[in-house]
């Protein structure tokens, strides 16, 4: 897939140089430019959560906060090891405050630290549960869009708050019904098979 974006990228490309060379050149430099700046500033915003969280990890807080969402977690990711439980923990506090870029490396750690089961190839239904979580993205403080947005000059770069609050918590709680939803009656489907087994070998 990316060798056919490459191909169609060179291909419109050389045909818009020829086709209009002072457009294309200008647009490409243009862009490259706007790159540059948004990655200056998403270092930027980057580096200073990363240095929050260092700070929270310094001072201990990152265990009151893995206690603070201790029932949350013990609900949604039922008989998970202490340690995937503290990564977690530490996971969903960087996205409710619209950290991103810091929790994506927890991420990482958690699903790591996680039971893999009977089947280290294939994902538990813990593992599955905190990817859907994970890109349902439930953020009380879009921080870094917020961030983006003052550097982008907007007069109120807060007032996505609201919105974004309900739209990331509608999405959240339908991913989490719908895994719920699946994983039960996946569960079902494999106790059904396991009975029929059973009353074959009886048989």
């Amino acid at each position: 897939m990316n060798a056919l974006f490459l191909i169609i990228t060179v291909v419109s490309l050389a045909v818009l140089t020829v086709a209009a060379p002072d457009s294309v050149l200008g647009i490409m430099i243009d862009g490259g430019k706007g790159a540059l700046d948004l990655a200056l500033k998403m270092t930027a915003i980057y580096s200073v959560w990363l240095a929050v969280l260092k700070i929270v990890e310094k001072t201990g807080l990152d265990k009151k906060i893995t206690s603070l969402f201790d029932p949350v977690v013990n609900f949604i990711y039922k008989d998970e090891n202490k340690t995937a439980k503290s990564f977690i923990s530490m996971n969903m506090t960087a996205n409710l405050l619209g950290m991103g870029g810091a929790a994506t490396p927890l991420g990482i750690k958690a699903v790591n630290s996680m039971n893999r089961g009977a089947d280290a190839l294939s994902a538990t239904t813990n593992m599955i549960m905190f990817f859907v979580i994970n890109a349902t993205s439930l953020q009380f403080i879009p921080a870094t869009v917020i961030a983006l947005r003052a550097a982008a000059g907007s007069v109120s770069p807060s007032d996505i708050l609201i919105p974004n609050i309900i739209a990331s918590t509608a999405s959240a709680g339908a991913g989490f019904l719908i895994v719920r939803i699946v994983s039960g009656i996946q569960k079902k489907k494999n106790n059904t098979e396991l009975k029929i087994q059973e009353i074959k070998k009886i048989i």
